[in-house]
């Protein structure tokens, strides 16, 4: 997370992963929230896709998000070094009427925690959404049962959605990217970014040419 200047806001960029099993809608949510858009024709996302959205919050603060959807096979788990890296927030995403998705949610956001490794996991600002609400008489997982779950993971907020209809799609980011920019401190805007780059200097000095 990085802030930039602007004449009247203050402007952050913030990096946001959404996660869960394959087919539980993660990127019509992305889609739905960042260009207000759903289609059936989504393939099955193949490691990683990325969209960005502007966002004012209208408290004097605004952010650049950088979404990415992450693929839910459990082959590409194993890419989350990379796309995890310098993550500021996570939707955790389930299908309501599937609930091997929801019971997977425990094992995505271990995952999380593992890869990204924040300074305090407890308060890390993750959102649930439980998605595909639009499916009437389908239902597997009741609201009850996710908010007893989300409760128990330290009260982190739930939304059930439609990214079909846009159902509580904004107001699911909105509260990720506000709870994010509320643990904003002075060292997450100045020390994130330095480390990686001494590094490379050092590995250049160290390793010399790889011709």
């Amino acid at each position: 997370m990085y802030n930039r200047n602007h004449p009247s806001r203050r402007y952050t960029y913030i990096k946001a992963i959404i996660l869960g099993d394959s087919g539980v809608g993660k990127t019509s949510l992305m889609h739905q929230y960042v260009r207000g858009t759903f289609t059936t024709q989504y393939r099955a996302t193949i490691g990683a896709d990325f969209m960005k959205k502007d966002v004012d919050l209208g408290d004097g603060r605004a952010a650049e998000v950088a979404c990415w959807d992450t693929a839910g096979q459990e082959r590409f788990q194993s890419l989350g070094v990379a796309f995890y890296r310098g993550a500021d927030c996570c939707i955790l995403c389930f299908d309501v009427t599937n609930t091997r998705s929801f019971e997977n949610l425990e094992s995505w956001r271990d995952e999380f925690l593992i890869q990204v490794g924040p300074r305090d996991p407890e308060s890390f600002p993750f959102v649930v959404v439980g998605n595909k609400i639009d499916m009437e008489g389908k239902r597997a997982v009741s609201q009850k049962r996710a908010m007893e779950w989300c409760a128990a993971k330290g009260n982190i907020p739930y939304f059930e959605t439609s990214a079909k209809k846009d159902i509580n799609v904004d107001e699911a980011f909105r509260t990720m990217v506000r709870n994010a920019m509320d643990q904003e401190t002075e060292t997450d805007i100045y020390s994130e970014f330095p480390d990686p780059i001494r590094i490379d200097a050092e590995d250049q000095e160290t390793q010399g040419c790889a011709c």
